[in-house]
C-alpha cells in the first residue's frame, strides 16, 4: 500500500539520465499547457520537501515514546523512524493545508497520523502471507527483524495511534473539531474494506482484468487521503476538496506506474525480468506492458494537473502540488536511500 514520491539511488532508477526516452515519451503526448505551470517555474521542491522531513521526523520521535512493553514499542518506532522514509503522505497533507494559507502547525498531527497509518500498512504488506517482501525502506523488514507476530502487533497499535495523536494534539485554535472528526473518517474510510486493505485483497486474489482497482486503492488511496486530509484541515469548500481527491488519487498511482515502468527496464537490463514475473502483483507493466503503462501515465500526469487549475487563484501556495505531478512522472532529483 506504498505511496512514495521518493526515488532509489538506484542509477539505474534516476529517470532523467538512464531514461530519456521513457521521460521524453511521457512529455511528448500531453498538452503543453498541462506538462508545466508557472506556478512551479521557481519553486523549489527539494528544499521544501527535505526542510517538512526534518520537521515531520522530530515529531514522529516525540509521538512514540518507549513505553512498557517495550518491545513493541521498539518495533513500531523501527518502521516509522527509518531513515529511509520519504514522508510523502504528512507532506502531502501539509502543502494541501498550506494551500489554503493554514499554518503547517495546523496539519502537523495528522501528517504524524498518516505515517504512522502508511508505516502498519507497509509492516502488513510486507509480511510472509502477504506481499512477502524481506526489506523495506533500506532496511529489513519489520517481521525480519521483530518476527511475525510482533510485526502484526506493531502494525495493529499503529493505526489507532494515529487517530489518538489527531484528537490529542492537533490545536484546537486552528482547526474545529467537527474538522478533525471528518479528518478521522477520511482516514478510516481510506485504509478499510473499501479502500487500501480491499487493495490489497484483489492485489492477492484478484484476476488481471482488477488492475485498475488495486492500483487505485493501494497506490492511490494514501495519496487521495493525503490531499484530502490537508484540505479538511484548512477549511476547504467541497468542491475544493473533491478537485483535492482527483488530484492526491492521479498522483499516487502515476508515482507507482513510472516506478513500475523504471524497475521493469531495470531487471530487464539485468536479466531479472523472467525471475521476478512470478512475484509481480497487479500492475500495468505486468498486465499490459511498458507501452500502455507510459499512455497510462501521461493521462494520470494531466488528470492531476487539471484538477488543480481551479487553485490557481490561491497564488504560489499551490506550487508543491503542481511540483508533486512533475516529480511523480519525471524523478527530477533524489531524497533519501529507498522508494517508499
Amino acid at each position: 500500500m506504498a505511496f512514495s514520491l521518493g526515488i532509489s539511488s538506484s542509477p539505474h532508477l534516476y529517470f532523467p539520465t538512464k531514461h530519456p526516452n521513457i521521460q521524453k515519451k511521457i512529455r511528448s503526448s500531453l498538452p503543453s499547457s498541462s506538462i508545466s505551470s508557472p506556478s512551479t517555474t521557481q519553486f523549489d521542491l527539494r528544499t521544501y520537501w527535505s526542510t517538512l522531513i526534518s520537521e515531520i521526523n522530530l515529531k514522529l520521535d516525540e509521538a512514540i515514546p518507549v513505553k512498557y512493553p517495550e518491545q513493541i514499542y521498539e518495533a513500531m518506532r523501527y518502521s516509522v523512524l527509518a531513515k529511509g522514509a520519504k514522508r510523502s503522505p504528512p507532506v502531502m497533507c501539509v502543502a494541501a493545508c498550506e494551500l489554503f494559507g493554514v499554518n503547517r502547525r495546523a496539519a502537523f498531527p495528522t501528517a504524524c497520523a498518516l505515517e504512522m497509518v502508511h508505516s502498519a500498512s507497509l509492516i502488513h504488506d510486507d509480511l510472509p502471507c502477504m506481499d512477502d517482501d524481506p526489506s523495506r525502506r533500506g532496511q529489513p523488514s519489520n517481521h525480519t527483524i521483530y518476527g511475525v507476530d510482533m510485526a502484526i502487533l506493531a502494525g495493529d497499535a499503529l493505526f489507532p495511534l494515529g487517530f489518538q495523536h489527531i484528537v490529542s494534539h492537533t490545536p484546537s485554535n486552528l482547526v474545529p473539531e467537527p474538522r478533525l472528526l471528518r479528518v478521522i473518517t477520511e482516514i478510516a474510510r481510506a485504509v478499510g474494506s473499501t479502500g487500501m486493505a480491499a487493495g490489497q485483497f484483489l492485489d492477492l486474489e484478484g484476476g488481471p482484468n482488477s488492475v485498475d482497482f488495486v492500483q487505485e486503492k493501494k497506490f492511490g488511496e494514501m495519496a487521495e487521503c493525503s490531499a484530502v486530509c490537508g484540505g479538511i484541515l484548512a477549511g476547504a469548500r467541497d468542491d475544493e476538496i473533491e478537485n483535492l481527491r482527483i488530484y492526491g488519487r492521479a498522483v499516487g498511482v502515476l508515482y507507482q506506474v513510472v516506478d513500475d515502468v523504471l524497475k521493469e527496464k531495470e531487471e530487464i537490463e539485468g536479466g531479472k525480468a523472467e525471475e521476478k514475473k512470478k512475484k509481480k502483483g497487479k500492475s500495468y507493466v505486468g498486465t499490459y506492458g511498458v507501452e500502455k503503462a507510459m499512455e497510462v501515465a501521461e493521462d494520470l500526469r494531466a488528470k492531476a494537473k487539471s484538477a488543480l487549475d481551479g487553485f490557481d487563484k490561491y497564488g504560489e501556495t499551490v506550487a508543491p502540488l503542481y511540483s508533486f505531478v512533475d516529480f511523480a512522472a519525471d524523478r527530477g532529483f533524489r531524497i533519501g536511500e529507498s522508494t517508499s
